[in-house]
């Protein structure tokens, strides 16, 4: 074999490995370079972020209601990472879709904390979602911000409950409605937890407090058909409808009502899940004089709202609306982000712990705390909703409420216990 059959091969390797590990040691210098320009700029590198989960149903019955509850998170942690983020550490949010199905938010929530090591969570809306994740946060010792008002009849260490309890929303809602006279009320709601548990506890005081349940009924969540229970709502001859139910299943109730010549006008309706976003969604001729109780309207006159109102609208449109659930999940990141300063801790133990002992703070829905039971004081308010799709606030609770998971006359007895 020639000489130069063997060594022209090889200094042609010899000096593509040459030009190689050039090439190498430039990238490397590049990628320092821009690391350096990065933190110039003042954006965080990897050790400079905390990741949180923000889990919501963007598709689905539920879409209607939890999309613009995901919009107000994100808004929350770019204000926060806009004024130097959480203990020197930019907020890296982890999106992920429940799909309007209680066992996708479980699997959701196990992906979050195992795989994508999130320090916390935003999320759910429905009971069955809520329930779904926490035996999940439970067992991988994880905290949930919930954001939505429910039926309480839970008490867990795993859960930060901002949502209205029933003692803050449903029942005020009872009383407001025997002082206007409406004591016969037929019961309206989606087949699960939430409208189930809600409406036994309505049911225990309607009875206590000398009115009548004229009837109670369920459809399926997503349902579409109510013909049946309009028959039913017909011969029942209610003062008024409470309606607990969820998602875009109201769109159909509204309008078969419309049909059946029983607008809110001529059948008060009070309704649980239904606010501003839900409203314009659906149209608000549609749904134009029905009532609501929440614990935040956007027609809330208050300097902080009015500032929370414009924020979100200059981010995602000025034709934007804002409701309770909405501001809660803004309060919630917050509330979180407060609670780990007070903490110097990200550890989900030590900043549910550091939650209650927290300040009262005059937010977006008035003046507001956690309790020791991680639920919030908060105030109740009715309104009835007017043709530009925003309520007119007819009543307020005195101060904010305190929180009672467990409603003494249903669930005698029980109490709720965090260590």
């Amino acid at each position: 074999m020639n000489e130069c059959m063997v060594k022209g091969p090889l200094m042609l390797k010899r000096s593509g490995l040459s030009r190689g590990l050039a090439v190498a040691r430039a990238l490397a210098f590049a990628m320092l370079a821009t690391v350096a320009l990065l933190g110039a700029a003042g954006i965080a590198a990897a050790d400079d972020v905390v990741k949180v989960g923000v889990l919501h149903s963007l598709t689905g019955t539920m879409a209607i209601s939890e999309v613009t509850v995901k919009n107000a998170t994100l808004l929350a942690i770019d204000e926060i990472n806009a004024a130097g983020g959480v203990m020197h550490k930019r907020i890296q949010p982890i999106v992920e879709d429940g799909a309007s199905d209680p066992a996708m938010f479980a699997q959701k929530a196990q992906k979050l904390i195992q795989q994508d090591h999130v320090v916390t969570v935003f999320g759910g809306w429905t009971s069955a979602s809520r329930k779904a994740m926490l035996p999940v946060f439970e067992r991988f010792h994880g905290l949930l911000w919930y954001p939505v008002q429910f039926e309480g009849n839970e008490c867990s260490s795993a859960i930060m409950y901002s949502g209205a309890q029933p003692n803050q929303q449903i029942l005020p809602a009872l009383d407001w409605a025997f002082q206007k006279g409406y004591k016969r009320i037929f019961l309206l709601g989606s087949d699960y937890v939430f409208p189930r548990t809600a409406n036994l506890i309505l049911k225990k005081h309607i009875q206590h407090d000398g009115g009548t349940v004229a009837g109670e009924e369920y459809v399926p969540l997503g349902g579409t058909d109510f013909s049946a229970v309009i028959n039913k709502i017909k011969a029942a001859k209610p003062d008024a409808i409470f309606n607990t139910l969820n998602g875009d299943s109201n769109v159909s109730f509204f309008k078969q009502m419309a049909a059946a010549d029983l607008p809110p006008s001529k059948l008060p309706v009070m309704s649980f899940s239904i606010a501003e976003q839900e409203a314009k969604a659906m149209g608000p001729s549609l749904v134009q004089g029905s009532y609501a109780a929440w614990n935040y309207f956007q027609s809330l006159d208050d300097p902080a709202n009015q500032k929370f109102v414009a924020a979100y609208k200059e981010k995602f449109g000025a034709d934007s609306s804002v409701d309770d659930p909405m501001a809660h999940g803004y309060l919630d990141v917050y509330e979180w982000a407060a609670a780990v300063e007070k903490a110097k801790s990200f550890d989900p133990n030590k900043v549910r712990r550091a939650a209650p002992t927290l300040d009262w703070k005059d937010v977006c829905m008035g003046k507001t705390k956690f309790a020791p039971n991680q639920s919030l004081f908060q105030t109740a308010y009715v309104g009835e909703l007017q043709p530009d799709g925003q309520f007119k606030i007819l009543w307020q609770s005195k101060e904010p409420i305190r929180p009672e998971p467990y409603d003494a006359l249903s669930f005698p007895g029980k109490k709720c216990v965090i260590k």
